[in-house]
Parts: structure tokens; sequence; C-alpha cells
């Protein structure tokens, strides 16, 4: 290992500064006590798949908006050979909150071989988007699936909207729905990678919603959804429980998954609306190895009266603390919610509006790139697909620290000072180290080679 070098997002007074700075690796005198951030590449952990966003009908139409020069640097930053890094993209079956308005693919509750299945909706503003970032990419994103609320009918409520839950007599015909959905979806040159079996189930929403207890969760993957995908050819697709809050995490892990059930879940999704939670995580790491963990939503509520939104840099800060306390306990995969919204937070059809990392005034036709959007940077430009997360420890309850290396040996250290001060960093790593200069209130990505 020779050098070492930073990269660096500076967030003071409002503004976003970056700096670049490149340092040589000399032998580790064994003098450096204070200080210290250590790094060790052997001390291996789990494997990252990568990191990517929400692909909303709303984030379809507030790009549709916008010129088609636009529309493309938007979706390039993300996706492009010099975005951001982002592989993977979550797509909602039917509609969600971040739609124009409830819809569904399928109308009659009568006909069970869905003969007015359509996909029209989707093709005016998700499918678009969606193409958009396969050409970006070059080759298919890794689109996980995720519904909002079955279809009406087949709900006790026969609502979208409110919860409610899946009527015990439509658990196979809505397995049978979802594998339509997906089977579409293929034809069209879309291939879905992975699914949960339902977003939120706890929430009682005043949008698309749905509730299962876990019984319910667990009866309807395993009776009748996981043997659906199986018979019609779409067993490679991985299934994954709960998609909800962190605090509740290991206890649903630990209700769905057992001998009956462990073949089927490949993993559990987790949002952060409910605050850290981190070491939910880590015991569903201790108690399930083989389960993949992946972060499957958050973003900066922008209507919530229980918890502030913060400044720009805050919400920036938010990010990178959430994301490195969750890789540092066991989390797969990282995907954001919203990639883009319109300069309201939305559109969203119930008024749940939200932040997203990029904003675009579409009455002007300029994207602004939030200080978020610098801060998931950090971690998906240069921890990349395949990585493996490593040990690392650090002096300083302000200076928040994650590892990996790279399937090319490059090793990878973000670094988040959340101090007002500068602060200096002696780097430990394999017998080398070397001093860096860390800015206050700043995110840095240290590159090892």
């Amino acid at each position: 290992m020779k050098k070492a070098t930073m990269y660096t997002t500076i967030l003071q007074d409002g503004e976003i500064r970056q700096q670049t700075y490149e340092t040589s690796m000399i032998p580790d005198a064994k003098e450096q006590e204070m200080f210290v951030v250590n790094v060790y590449p052997n001390k291996k952990y789990q494997t990252i798949q990568g990191f990517g966003g929400a692909l909303t009908e709303s984030s379809g139409y507030t790009l549709a908006r916008m010129s088609q020069e636009k529309r493309k640097e938007v979706v390039e930053a993300y996706y492009g050979k010099d975005g951001i890094g982002y592989t993977l993209g979550r797509v909602h079956m039917d509609s969600c909150d971040f739609s124009l308005g409830n819809y569904c693919a399928v109308q009659n509750p009568d006909d069970g071989s869905f003969g007015d299945f359509t996909l029209e909706r989707d093709a005016k503003y998700v499918q678009p988007l969606v193409k958009m970032v396969q050409e970006a990419l070059g080759h298919p994103a890794g689109l996980m699936l995720s519904p909002w609320s079955p279809p009406a009918f087949m709900k006790e409520t026969e609502v979208r909207n409110g919860g409610g839950h899946l009527k015990k007599e439509c658990y196979q015909t809505y397995a049978d729905y979802i594998v339509k959905y997906i089977t579409e979806y293929k034809k069209l040159g879309i291939p879905i990678s992975c699914m949960t079996v339902q977003n939120e189930p706890l929430a009682v929403q005043t949008w698309d919603s749905c509730e299962y207890t876990p019984g319910e969760e667990k009866e309807f993957l395993r009776d009748y959804l996981y043997p659906a995908l199986q018979n019609n050819g779409l067993g490679d697709i991985e299934v994954y429980v709960w998609d909800h809050n962190k605090e509740r995490v290991y206890e649903r892990a630990c209700e769905i998954v057992d001998e009956t059930t462990k073949d089927m879940v490949s993993g559990v999704a987790f949002h952060w609306y409910s605050g850290d939670h981190f070491e939910t995580l880590q015991m569903v790491r201790e108690d399930f190895p083989d389960l993949k963990l992946i972060h499957s939503e958050g973003c900066v509520e922008l209507t919530r009266s229980d918890i502030s939104a913060g400044s720009d840099m805050e919400q920036a800060n938010r990010y990178a603390h959430d994301m490195i306390g969750n890789l540092n306990h066991g989390m797969n995969s990282w995907y954001d919610w919203n990639i883009v919204l319109d300069e309201q937070g939305g559109p969203n059809h119930v008024g749940n509006f939200c932040n997203a990392p990029v904003i675009c005034d579409t009455t002007t036709d300029t994207p602004e790139y939030k200080p978020m959007f610098h801060a998931i940077a950090h971690f998906s430009k240069y921890i990349k697909p395949g990585a493996v997360r490593i040990g690392c420890s650090s002096f300083s309850k302000d200076l928040e620290v994650t590892a990996a290396q790279n399937t090319d040996g490059t090793n990878v250290l973000v670094l988040l000072h959340t101090g007002e001060q500068r602060k200096m960093v002696q780097l430990r790593t394999e017998g080398k180290f070397t001093r860096l200069l860390v800015p206050g209130n700043s995110i840095s990505t240290v590159i090892l080679e």
C-alpha cells in the first residue's frame, strides 16, 4: 500500500465545497496512539451488492416535465459511467403514494385469468425512466419490485388506501397476480431481480397500504407466493420480508424464518424512519447469517410534525450516519427513495411531500443536486458492487467510519466528521500509516492503494 487519496465534501455555511488530497503511506513507527483510525483489510464481513434508488411514477413524471437534455443529465448523474455509481432500482407494483393517483393493472374481480391486465399506466412514466436507467448503465439495473397494496377487490376493505388485510380467499389469486406482473415486465425487457412481499406491512397509511401480521406474511409467502414463483419459472427472484422500519426487523425475521421458510427467504428489507436501531441489524446478522440485509427505503419527510427535516447539511449528515451504521452492522445493499422530485417535493397524491437528492425546478428546467446527493456519492461511487466490508475503528464519536475492500483489492474508507473544527487523523493499516487533515462538517472517502 503506497498512497492514500482523500476526496472530501465540506458542508459549511450553506455551501458545498469539494477538495482532493493525496499523501504517501509510510512505515508505521508504532508511536502513534492518539487520533488513530485503523483499517483492517484482513477482517472481512458481508458482501456489498450495490446502491440505488426508487424509480417511482413521481420521479418519472418530474423528469418528463424537464427538457430531454436535463432528463439525461439527471439519470446519468446517478447511473452513468461518470455518475455516482448506482446499479440498483426499486419500482412499485401498481400505485404508491409517490404516484399521480391510485391505479391498478386489473379492475375485474370476476376474472381470475386477468384478461383486462394492462401496464398502460406504468408505460407513461415508470417504464421510460427504467429504460433510461438501463441505457445509462448499458445493461438492466438490479430491480426490486414492491407492492403497496393488492388490487382493491382482493382486500377486506375493498380500497387501496387506508391499510386493511388481503382476503384469505384471495391469497392464491394475488400470488398469481404478482407472477403476472413480473412476467409482463420481463416481456418488456425489464427483468425483476428481487421483490418484497409488502411495503410497510405494519402501517395504515392514507395512501396505498396493506397490513400483514407476521403469521399472514409467512403463510402467504410459504404457501402461495413462493410456489407461484417456482411454478412459473421465476425461482431466481429473491424474496425479502418485512420492508419496514428497523426497530422490529429482528422480531420479524424470527417470526417468519424457520425450517419451513429459510430456503424461501433471501433476506430482510428495512427502512430508517423510526431511528438508528443498528443493533437490530447486528442481531439478524448473528442469528441468520445467510440472510441479506437491504435498506429498501429512506428519505427526509417534509410533512412529519414529530421530526425536524433540518437543514440541507443536516440531512446530508443524516444520510451518511445511517449508511455508516447500517454497513457496520451487516447491510448488504442500499436503496434510497425517489431519485428525483419536483420543487414541491412531489408530486404525491395525498400530499406526503419529501425531499430527494435531486430536486428539479420544472418551471426553469433546473435540477438541484442536494448535499445528500454528494453524501450518498461518498459510498456509492467508491464502494463497488461485490466489495466486502472490512474492519475499522475510530477514536472519536464525532468521526464515524466504515471501510470496504473492492474486488480489485483497493480499500475504501468513508469518514463522517460532524465536529466544527478540522481534525488530524493518523490512519493506520497493515504496518503503514499517514496523516490526514479532515475538515469540520465534512464527509470524506479515502482510497488506499
